[in-house]
């Protein structure tokens, strides 16, 4: 009788179209021992949306880079300068290729990507302390307001002579041109992001009942973030030439370094080598770029300004 009351009560549900209890359980149990045939429908698709994204980014370096060796390779072949001055692309790639393959090249990218990771945040801690407080206050933005782009404007060689005056041919001198060469324009980053904010922001945050400290943290600063990335991403720039000039002017014995193995193939002669250190100098700052490029494209995204 009890069997007879189940299956009537069973049987409507299942008339009416409606999984039973039983069925959508023996479902689950399906799924969860092949999560992946449940997944592989919604999982090719991203896959391939994915891959499509990163070739839409890729080729046009690689076409620029393309071009850039073809019209290197015709230089080349012209012979506007002989082979020891001018080497062929192939040669200068299979030298790169051995460099890559010696501890001592590995050490020197190690010591200036440290001096350059060291040297920039530090920069970005000082350049948005003054940016914040030049937006703030009317006072010290008609005071330095106009020394900072003067620093900004100012090539990072020139501090040089001040700097090894101070420090001698140290890591300090090096780190000295590389703070003072970013510094400024990620202050002025900033500076640009929050007069750009609008006005109704600052209005809407007082009538929420913010603060002057919580209406620059939750508000202004959220809303200048988009060009604060912008000179950062100047300001890394800015501090890798400065970086780069410091290394072949200033050094340092028991450590190597790209600026000081560029000078050492140029002092040899060794123009291959040379122009493999160039390359490695090059990739680095198309890396860099590409990072803070991929961090803008994110923030206009969330703000809805991304076009496809």
């Amino acid at each position: 009788m009890s069997a007879d009351i189940a299956t009537t009560a069973v049987t409507p549900a299942i008339g009416h179209g409606h999984p039973t209890a039983a069925t959508a359980a023996a479902g689950d149990r399906a799924a969860a021992a092949h999560p992946a045939t449940a997944h592989a429908g919604t999982a090719a698709q991203p896959t391939s949306e994915h891959w499509a994204k990163i070739w839409r980014a890729a080729w046009p370096k690689l076409l620029a880079i393309g071009i850039f060796v073809a019209l290197w390779q015709l230089v080349y072949l012209a012979g506007w300068k002989p082979p020891y001055v001018l080497p062929s692309p192939v040669t200068v790639i299979q030298n790169f290729g051995a460099l890559v393959m010696q501890p001592e090249f590995w050490q020197a990218v190690t010591n200036t990507l440290r001096r350059a990771v060291t040297g920039f945040t530090v920069a970005v801690a000082i350049g948005s302390a003054i940016g914040v407080a030049v937006a703030k206050s009317k006072v010290l933005r008609a005071g330095v307001g106009s020394l900072i782009t003067g620093l900004q404007t100012m090539p990072s060689i020139v501090w040089f002579p001040l700097a090894i005056l101070f420090f001698g041919l140290t890591e300090q001198a090096i780190f000295f041109v590389v703070v003072l060469g970013a510094a400024p324009s990620i202050a002025n980053g900033i500076i640009a992001g929050i007069d750009h904010v609008p006005p109704s922001y600052s209005r809407l945050g007082k009538v929420l009942g913010a603060g002057p400290a919580a209406l620059y943290r939750h508000v202004i600063l959220p809303a200048a973030l988009p060009s604060y990335v912008q000179g950062l991403s100047q300001g890394w720039a800015f501090a890798w030439r400065s970086l780069m000039a410091g290394e072949l002017l200033v050094i340092i014995e028991g450590k190597p370094s790209l600026g000081g193995r560029l000078s050492f193939a140029q002092e040899f002669g060794n123009a291959p080598q040379l122009m493999a250190y160039m390359i490695v100098i090059v990739i680095l700052g198309m890396l860099a770029d590409a990072f803070f490029s991929s961090a803008s494209r994110r923030m206009r995204a969330k703000r809805g300004l991304a076009t496809d």
